[in-house]
């Protein structure tokens, strides 16, 4: 049983290697000590089974098991909490999870990822947690939960606390928060938890935390045992690092940096460079300037990487280490001028005062984390030192340190902030996946130290800090109005005229159709079995056709099976004055209810049939991001870990007749590249790059930029072409694979504590309107919307009036994509509305905006799928889509959703 729950869960979560062997190791020590899952065990006896089979376990070092699983940073410890707690419960029934956390921001961060419909949702793939997901219990809303009424209705409960705060209550003389007693309780929270037959308790980053009050608290909770996971398994002590002494599994850096999921560090200088000829000021400035080659190459490559692999652009940026503020002044002033690469640079540099504390230092560090944005220009970061709390930035690819400092220093330091990878792995492209350590003067020492057996790089984990930012935002997630009327979420509180300062007047929330936990569980069941008749379009092509007798039948049937073995747990405890479950009434009431609740959105797929013809569009080439610099020296590289060698230098070739045809003889060696279908367009876009290098360099100098980076220019140029690669095919073929699909629940980044303000209510800060979440909907099938304009909102007012019912789909309800470049992104329409004879999709969007390529292109990508979607609801008898392109300056109230029709999009 265990042993298929565990190869279950290592499939369906896709676990590294490092991840599957951690989840082996634990299911090994439970079948050693089967112990561990029962209260009033012999913990030395444990200890000593345990001993013999982990030779690396000493001691738990608590007063319960506890037992460490130490993985570098980068290989994925969240994830492995995940399958930790589902192999828990799936093979051992477990329900209950304390979750601790070391600093508010993993803490957040723990909640996003443990949250259904997160992009790093834990359980992804996990399909006994797909209808009912474990109950996420937080530090911040544990006091709102009822225990005595049984409302903790998941089967699987995980509390998430911050270690920090509890820190600071035991620290302030206080008992913490948790342990205090609740008049509602008649106990505290933390008795409860103390009382239950199987808490586990899970340990992130324990490192930073091991020894402090808040963990001895914790002790209290008597878990049944304790999974500690960290990158550090040791303490720092005034005698130097103390190692964990319960250790059952080991991944250190040095093995993540050989089974790639890190980068690879790299120490760099020139060919022959003599640190003895040169003066301190000329070393520095040499360094810069090869630290900017450097940056400016990595540049390139990571812009080619993603524009052949249809992935997200990553600016990378180059961190300098100055001796002392004064010196950072200095270099800033020194590589904005027009001494410095013609002044390129100036306005891209930001230099950081390491001499700032508490809230000025935590704001210096959000700037900062804004390095990583593509639309920040900054690409220089001068500091005096390297950052530690809060910097876990993956673009960092060239550091160029300038204060002293012995070799060690400078890897360990490298390692803390420079390795995270990107693209969350290796892309096999070197400098995609390399960090550069640019230090002329210390190459030799940095290679020999790196060479120590006790070098990090070889031996231990090193600390990679995360961020301390502190974050005042929620997750919101928002069921579709079904949910709500059905009893099944509870409905928002909405606020009417509320404004900054004052309280408005709640709305009236209507009462839900369903009471009783029976009906809610039947409900549940109801809309699960209706979900699987949505590819059943021979008996179901519209949502409408749920309500046919046969249909009605057939639903009764398979909820009233699937709820054969709950039927024990739903007459438990039932109050006898409550009538019995009416079954099929709750089937037609549910059915009814979702129907009303739904606007029919087909699952459409366009393939393309018969022959299938390409080629390129003439286009201009982006040069924005290409500014290569010739360097007289060649730039030597090595690699620390693996000691392997690389040079930046010129490609050995022949001398060409003309500049072009440097680039031109390396693009026709790609194999999708024809010279004689294609050569027109390639001396254009040759041309176009001689011209931009001669733009800034001089004729000699461009030339040599050409003659070295021959293959490197044609890389990025071949990689715009794709995006201007154009196929067509003889003819298309459409297919419907279902008739309407469920409304997929929306998810929102709100300000913690914010009340729901009324759709109807004018916003006076419009500024403020994407931050605000919306209600008081009646013909909305959401209970609570967010607005990205004010336009927006007086749309939503408009339709409000004027159509039966609408909404705001949620990402991936329609599956439009449309081709932008070499990207096939996905669309989002502004709003859907039903009339009583149209659907209409609609988007609105600033005027100045309406004929940009992106829009146009959202525009003709929607246009099509209405028109598929016509063309099937014609066979189905259903309603016509139109698509409405409005301009921004056009929605007014006094207008009818009718008179819109002019905008619409048609071939």
């Amino acid at each position: 049983m265990s042993a298929r729950v565990q190869n279950h869960i290592a499939g369906r979560l896709s676990l590294r290697p490092p991840q599957a062997e951690s989840l082996s190791r634990l299911v090994r020590a439970i079948e050693a000590a089967p112990e561990l899952l029962e209260h009033g065990k012999d913990v030395a006896a444990v200890l000593a089974t345990l001993k013999a089979e982990f030779p690396t376990l000493e001691d738990f070092e608590r007063e319960f098991p506890s037992l460490c699983f130490a993985l570098a940073t980068g290989v994925g410890k969240t994830r492995l909490m995940g399958a930790f707690i589902a192999y828990l419960h799936l093979a051992h029934g477990i329900n209950n999870f304390f979750v601790l956390a070391p600093n508010l921001t993993i803490y957040n961060k723990l909640i996003t990822d443990f949250t259904p419909n997160k992009p790093k949702y834990v359980f992804k793939g996990i399909g006994e947690f797909a209808i009912n997901a474990p109950r996420v219990i937080t530090g911040d809303n544990y006091d709102q939960q009822s225990i005595p009424t049984g409302e903790l209705f998941s089967d699987v409960r995980i509390n998430i606390f911050n270690i920090s705060k509890i820190n600071s209550e035991v620290r302030g003389g206080k008992e913490p928060r948790i342990k205090r007693m609740k008049e509602v309780l008649g106990d505290s929270y933390f008795n409860y938890l103390a009382n239950l037959p199987d808490l586990v308790l899970l340990m992130d980053e324990s490192h930073r935390y091991r020894a402090s009050a808040g963990v001895r608290s914790i002790n209290e909770l008597k878990p049944l045992f304790g999974l500690e996971l960290t990158a550090t398994p040791f303490v720092e002590s005034s005698r130097g690092p103390v190692p964990f002494r319960n250790v059952v599994m080991d991944y250190p850096l040095a093995r993540a940096m050989e089974d790639g999921f890190v980068k690879e560090p790299a120490v760099v200088t020139q060919r022959n460079f003599k640190a003895s000829d040169h003066t301190p000021e000329e070393i520095e400035k040499t360094k810069l300037e090869d630290g900017v080659r450097l940056h400016e190459t990595t540049k390139v490559e990571l812009l080619t990487y993603a524009r052949k692999n249809g992935v997200q652009v990553v600016k990378p940026f180059m961190l300098v280490i100055a001796r002392d503020t004064t010196h950072a002044a200095q270099l800033k002033a020194l590589i904005e001028s027009d001494a410095f690469y013609e002044g390129r640079y100036a306005g891209k540099v930001i230099q950081v005062d390491s001499s700032r504390t508490g809230a000025e230092e935590e704001e210096m560090i959000t700037r900062l984390l804004a390095v990583e944005s593509v639309i920040e220009p900054t690409e220089i970061v001068i500091h005096v030192n390297m950052l530690k709390e809060g910097w876990d930035v993956t673009n960092l690819y060239t550091i160029v340190p300038l204060r002293a400092a012995n070799a060690r220093t400078l890897i360990e330091q490298s390692i803390g902030r420079g390795l995270r990878l990107p693209y969350g792995k290796r892309t096999g492209v070197a400098m995609v996946d390399r960090l550069n350590i640019v230090a002329h003067d210390k190459f030799q020492e940095i290679i020999d130290e790196a060479n120590r057996g006790d070098s990090p790089i070889r031996l231990k984990q090193v600390i990679l800090d995360a961020p301390a930012a502190s974050d005042k935002k929620v997750s919101v997630q928002v069921e579709s109005g079904a949910a709500a009327h059905l009893g099944l979420t509870e409905a928002p509180v909405v606020i009417t005229g509320a404004s900054v300062t004052d309280s408005g007047a709640e709305v009236p929330v209507p009462r839900p159709v369903f009471t009783t936990e029976a009906e809610k569980q039947a409900a549940r069941v109801v809309m699960d079995v209706i979900g699987k008749y949505e590819v059943r379009r021979d008996l179901v092509p519209t949502s409408s056709a749920l309500l046919k007798p046969d249909v009605q039948s057939v639903i009764l049937a398979e909820v009233a099976e699937r709820l054969k073995p709950l039927q024990g747990d739903m007459l438990a405890g039932v109050d006898e004055s409550v009538p019995a479950l009416d079954l099929s009434a709750v089937v037609a009431k549910t059915t009814e209810i979702v129907v009303q609740q739904t606007i029919d959105i087909p699952r459409i797929a366009v393939v393309p049939t018969g022959e299938v013809t390409t080629g390129f569009h003439a286009f201009k080439l982006d040069v924005s991001q290409l500014h290569l610099q010739p360097g007289a020296r060649e730039i030597v590289g090595q690699m620390l870990r693996t000691n392997e060698q690389f040079t930046l230098a010129a490609e050995i070739g022949l001398k060409e007749q003309r500049p072009e045809d440097y680039i031109v003889h390396a693009l026709v060696d790609f194999d999708d590249i024809d010279y004689f279908t294609h050569a027109d367009l390639l001396y254009d876009l040759a041309g176009q790059m001689v011209q931009h290098l001669r733009g800034y360099l001089p004729e000699i100098d461009a030339i040599s930029v050409l003659d070295r980076d021959r293959r490197l220019i044609a890389r990025e140029i071949h990689s715009q072409m794709m995006a201007h690669f154009w196929e067509a095919a003889t003819e298309y073929e459409v297919q419907v694979s279902r008739g309407f699909t469920e409304l997929k629940a929306c998810n929102y980044t709100a300000t913690a504590g914010q009340t729901a303000h009324h759709f109807r209510e004018t916003v006076l800060d419009p500024s403020r309107i994407k931050q605000m979440l919306f209600g008081g909907f009646a013909r909305c099938l959401y209970p609570l919307q967010k607005f990205d304009s004010d336009t927006e909102r007086r749309f939503a007012v408009i339709l409000e009036r004027d159509a039966l019912k609408w909404l705001k789909p949620a990402k991936g309800q329609f599956q439009i994509y449309y081709k932008l470049g070499a990207e096939q992104p996905e669309y989002i329409p502004d709003f859907v509305a039903e009339t009583d004879a149209i659907i209409f999709m609609v988007e609105t969007k600033a005027r100045a905006d309406i004929n940009t390529q992106e829009v146009q292109a959202k525009a003709a990508a929607a246009m099509r799928w209405c028109k598929h979607a016509s063309d099937h609801a014609a066979n189905v008898g259903a309603k016509p889509w139109k698509y409405l392109l409005v301009p921004h300056d056009e929605v007014n109230e006094a207008r009818r959703l009718a008179d819109y029709l002019r905008f619409e999009v048609k071939s």
